[in-house]
């Protein structure tokens, strides 16, 4: 795929690095002003307030600058801070655009635009979902709160962090040395507040007996920040608690430990609101403890999920990623999960079979990809069948679901009417529409060609699997996507195509699967597509091991410190090579690919290659690329050459040509409206209505300089 977007991406990156603000480099005498929005995009602004740098020239005299927002004196809001740069917290923004100016007694003027949405959002996303259920007090709608901070501390003896009163402190509080060499009370603040209608969490080092300020943080902050995620995928209609923060191994290095309820895919799986979410978090963060360094994101299954999706559709919101029990997103995996409902429908109803077509696991095996026969029931069992409208849904009272005679206009609590501001909906019913499809799929078609599967099962399967209908009901006929779906699917980077991924670096931890739907070949599904957009896939680092799902019990606290070995070699590579080769060049301070026995012992390669074994997927299995992520395919006439050796009866040829009337799947090509996601998509307009399918932000506003 070309990189048509990379020249936008790279601006996008060194100015939008919310996870990695760098520090100004001060102004040369006679040159203007210049005013950097430190907290977020300009455009992007929440809450009402802002941390800004003013860039002074060298002969400027700070006591000089004023700076006003639409003709309101802010000029006491800025600062020389301990730095030596001049910066403050700008607040009472009104929502909407605000021009903030700054100037110099000679003339030499910069303006900005900030543009300010409500804490309660939606700053990119649009429309946000209906109906909305708060949980708890709250002063509005969009669930808003005062937030309210919880203490908790390290004993001296040791265990778990205890409940901590800073109105009467403990004696045995224990001490901890951040990574930076500096030694404090290993006390914990948790901040618990509201951000975009559902709770976030932000957990740091603490001393209650000392000021904080964002420019002056305490020394038990070292800038840097880890991100935790939930796990599975879910469309929730209501407020879920964040994921839990008190990573002891991030907290007592210095870590600042943060979390956002639609971070958690299991109570949102929508890769809009949840980038947005983050952002919006970050932003408050920034404002509130002061700047980032950069940004590690931790998590497994919908975790990762998360980590990798965000990563690649909203680049520079992580610098480093720890996916565990990973998936690369959540509808390429979607594939897998719809295929595996049908061909259960199938399987396990043996008077659908053609007389003399008896299917036992090994045949199975050769159609799923998977040769354990619980994987497709686990996978199809333990998530929720998004696909299904009048599922229940959490948030959405049992009387205003959707039911097609008894309530047609109630919710349809369907993963695409979530994701509704991406996909668009039919012109014709209103209905929201999905990109998922299988016209052309000739299930098993490895398997018969390899001989492991007979030209009656092969026919069999592909004529009576058929499809769904708009409620998820089962038709004879396969599924057949709206290609505008598709194609935005791809440009949302709902389906990650990995084309952002060469500048974030991951370490990817990995067990083995054993029937329970975490699939090991998800990892290298991913590692495909890195190959095919950069002709490497070194930028992810593997760690393997035999605990089953997880590989290691310590990978994740060994990971953190890991990566933050990684950023922080890149962070002072000062050479003017690209990020991505940054990257690349310092990946050998990660320790690289590792294996395992799962309790920290390493072990040679050879070994994890047995025992974390990869297997494949029906699409896979039906002659899709091991980069798993062709939704829709193009399709070619159906010719009994392609099947040689293969010899069909009669009756199977014509049942075969009456299952594929326009063809089937041709792999050899690209899919259907398959092409790089476009970084910085917005679903909404100034106005703040939806635009269905997004468009791109551009790159963030800069400061304008003037005379005046």
């Amino acid at each position: 795929m070309r990189h048509w977007n990379r020249p936008v991406r790279a601006l996008l990156v060194v100015l939008m690095v919310l996870g990695s603000t760098a520090v100004a480099r001060a102004s040369e005498p006679g040159e203007p002003l210049r005013i950097q929005v430190l907290s977020n995009r300009a455009d992007l602004v929440s809450g009402g307030d802002a941390l800004v740098e003013i860039v002074l020239p060298q002969d400027a005299d700070p006591a000089a600058v004023t700076a006003e927002v639409d003709g309101r004196d802010v000029t006491g809001a800025f600062a020389v801070r301990p730095d030596g740069r001049y910066f403050g917290l700008v607040d009472g923004l009104a929502l909407g655009e605000n021009v903030l100016t700054a100037g110099l007694p000679d003339g030499r003027a910069a303006r900005i635009t900030i543009t300010n949405q409500g804490i309660g959002g939606p700053i990119f996303a649009g429309p946000q979902i209906q109906p909305w259920r708060c949980i708890g007090a709250s002063r509005d709608a969009q669930c808003n709160r005062d937030p309210v901070f919880e203490w908790r501390y390290k004993r001296t003896s040791g265990g778990s962090l205890a409940a901590y009163d800073p109105n009467n402190p403990p004696p045995d509080v224990a001490t901890t040395t951040t990574d930076e060499g500096k030694t404090v009370p290993f006390v914990v603040r948790i901040e618990r507040g509201v951000i975009d209608r559902d709770e976030y969490r932000i957990a740091v080092l603490y001393d209650p007996s000392k000021p904080w300020e964002p420019w002056a943080p305490q020394d038990g902050f070292n800038g840097k920040l880890v991100i935790t995620h939930g796990a599975s995928c879910d469309t929730h209609y209501q407020m879920a608690s964040a994921p839990d923060v008190l990573n002891e191994t991030a907290l007592g290095r210095g870590f600042a430990v943060m979390s956002h309820a639609l971070n958690n895919a299991g109570h949102n799986c929508n890769i809009v609101t949840q980038a947005e979410s983050m952002i919006m978090t970050k932003e408050h963060l920034v404002e509130n403890y002061g700047e980032l360094r950069y940004t590690i994101g931790t998590g497994c299954s919908g975790g990762a999920l998360v980590q990798y999706q965000v990563a690649n559709a909203y680049p520079g919101l992580y610098q480093g990623i720890l996916p565990q029990c990973s998936y690369p997103d959540a509808w390429s995996s979607a594939m897998q999960y719809e295929d595996y409902h049908l061909l259960r429908d199938y399987f396990e109803a043996p008077h659908r079979w053609e007389p003399g077509v008896a299917w036992g696991p090994a045949e199975m095996a050769a159609v799923n990809g998977h040769p354990n026969p619980s994987n497709p029931i686990t996978f199809t069992t333990v998530i929720p069948d998004s696909g299904r409208p009048n599922r229940p849904c959490a948030g959405v009272p049992s009387e205003q679901l959707y039911h097609p005679q008894n309530n047609p206009n109630g919710v349809r609590c369907t993963f695409w009417d979530y994701m509704v501001n991406v996909f668009g909906r039919d012109p014709e019913s209103g209905l929201a529409v999905g990109p998922w499809d299988n016209s052309g799929v000739q299930y098993g078609l490895r398997s018969l060609m390899t001989g492991r599967l007979s030209p009656a099962h092969f026919v069999d399967i592909n004529s009576k699997i058929g499809g769904r209908d708009f409620d998820h009901n089962w038709v004879p006929e396969r599924v057949e996507a709206p290609v505008s779906a598709v194609a935005a699917a791809y440009r949302s980077g709902a389906i990650n195509d990995a084309n952002n991924l060469d500048e974030v670096a991951m370490i990817d931890l990995r067990g083995p699967d054993p029937g329970a739907f975490h699939d090991v070949y998800r990892t290298y599904a991913l590692r495909a597509r890195l190959e095919r957009e950069y002709g490497t896939a070194e930028h992810q680092v593997l760690w393997r091991g035999f605990v089953p799902l997880l590989g290691d019990a310590n990978f994740v606290s060994q990971g953190i410190l890991a990566m933050d070995r990684w950023l922080a070699a890149v962070e002072a590579d000062g050479s003017d090579i690209p990020l991505s080769e940054k990257i690349l060049k310092h990946r050998a301070r990660s320790g690289g690919d590792r294996c395992t026995n799962g309790a920290g012992t390493d072990l040679p390669a050879r070994i994890c290659d047995v025992v974390v074994e990869s297997y494949t997927t029906p699409r896979i299995e039906a002659g899709m690329p091991f980069t798993d992520d062709v939704m829709k395919c193009v399709k070619k006439p159906l010719r009994r050459s392609d099947y040689f050796p293969i010899q069909f009866t009669p009756e199977q040829w014509t049942r075969l040509q009456a299952t594929f009337p326009d063809g089937v799947c041709d792999y050899s090509k690209p899919g259907v409206g398959q092409a790089d996601s476009v970084a910085w998509q917005t679903y909404q307009d100034a106005s703040g209505a939806v635009v269905y399918g997004g468009t791109a932000l551009g790159p963030p506003p800069a400061s304008e300089p003037f005379s005046r």
